[in-house]
């Protein structure tokens, strides 16, 4: 057999195996019903012409490529990074590839990316939205959406999300039954809907408990961890200081760690909105609220599964909803300072947890 000088085409490997050309296109597109001796006489012939598909030609005859674009506020966003890797693991293993861009919460951006992968036909598109805007009106060619983190606004498609206003609600009702009365959230601008309900969750535990809101304490001013130093400084130069610290991501997180070491206070309790590595060997141990990544990048992988096996007509909850939890480290249960310490104090003593160990 004479083998052209760019390589084996579908044709050689189908005269090699002694089938047709379109039983030969069968196999390397995994349609089902072709014979096993078939399918094996043709894997055979691929691999002894060392014959390699063309993903481009490939795409236009299935009418998709076995790749999913996800697109994320930021790939240097601790979440989001964790999140894709997750993704990636499970689509892989599925036989498909990803492909990964930042909308850098530019809902244009964002539009024009979620474009751009459809037009490169790709099989489906996972995607972090920055609103509720609409995708109805682009050319999406009946391709498959999961939204991730956030809830989209588009017919069939489902939104893999996190119970953010339980967060931000739980994370303030721990901090007021330890005693705590002056709560310092500290998140970016809200946005997204994401930070918006954990404003209102904090908020919401604060009228419950009948506490007024300082709004000196509600930091939005925050949108990465070199932020929050100059944060921390101005919330401790405060006549009346927080006791307390709610960090409403692992990003800002980072940052508010190593601010309160650096001030020498980390008497004031913190419940950090998210896990992170080494928050569980601090001194003291941080506590959080497990917003894992993973499970919530999993069960995003699932759904776009469920979505390229069945079909666009699956019916699936629009809404599905990654359970998190409360881990309790210490720094959660630290208590406000009592009489011998005055807010303006920048040397911490020693206070008892409710548990009645000391730190």
């Amino acid at each position: 057999m004479t083998i052209p000088k760019g390589g084996p085409t579908l044709k050689d490997v189908a005269e090699l195996a002694s089938v047709s050309t379109k039983t030969a296109s069968r196999v390397l597109n995994e349609h089902p019903k072709v014979a096993v001796a078939t399918r094996a006489a043709v894997i055979q012939a691929m691999r002894s012409l060392d014959y390699q598909p063309d993903p481009a030609a490939r795409s236009l005859r299935a009418g998709t490529d076995r790749v999913v674009g996800i697109v994320i506020d930021s790939i240097g966003d601790v979440f989001f990074a964790q999140l894709v890797a997750t993704v990636e693991a499970i689509l892989d293993a599925a036989g498909y590839r990803v492909l990964v861009a930042s909308s850098n919460r530019d809902p244009a951006r964002e539009r024009e990316t979620v474009q751009n992968f459809v037009q490169r036909r790709c099989a489906g598109v996972i995607l972090a939205p920055t609103g509720r805007a609409s995708l109805a009106d682009l050319r999406l060619r009946d391709t498959p959406i999961v939204f991730v983190d956030r809830i989209g606004d588009l017919d069939g498609a489902r939104s893999v999300v996190s119970d953010d206003f339980g967060f931000g609600l739980t994370a303030t009702d721990h901090l007021i039954r330890h005693g705590h009365r002056r709560i310092a959230l500290l998140s970016d601008a809200p946005l997204v809907e994401t930070t918006r309900l954990r404003h209102e969750g904090f908020r919401a535990a604060m009228a419950a408990a009948g506490l007024e809101v300082d709004e000196q304490l509600v930091r939005a001013d925050c949108p990465g961890a070199a932020d929050v130093m100059r944060v921390i400084t101005s919330l401790l130069a405060l006549d009346e200081p927080p006791t307390a610290l709610i960090s409403t991501n692992t990003r800002l997180s980072l940052g508010v760690v190593p601010a309160l070491h650096q001030h020498g206070r980390t008497d004031i309790a913190l419940v950090a909105i998210g896990d992170f590595a080494m928050a569980e060997s601090l001194s003291p141990a941080v506590t959080v609220i497990d917003h894992s990544p993973e499970a919530v990048g999993a069960a995003a992988a699932q759904a776009m599964l469920l979505r390229l096996d069945a079909g666009a007509d699956l019916p699936l909850d629009r809404i599905q909803t990654v359970p998190a939890r409360l881990i309790v480290r210490g720094s959660g249960e630290l208590e406000p300072p009592g009489p011998g310490l005055s807010h303006g104090s920048t040397t911490p003593q020693p206070r008892r947890r409710r548990n009645g160990n000391h730190r």
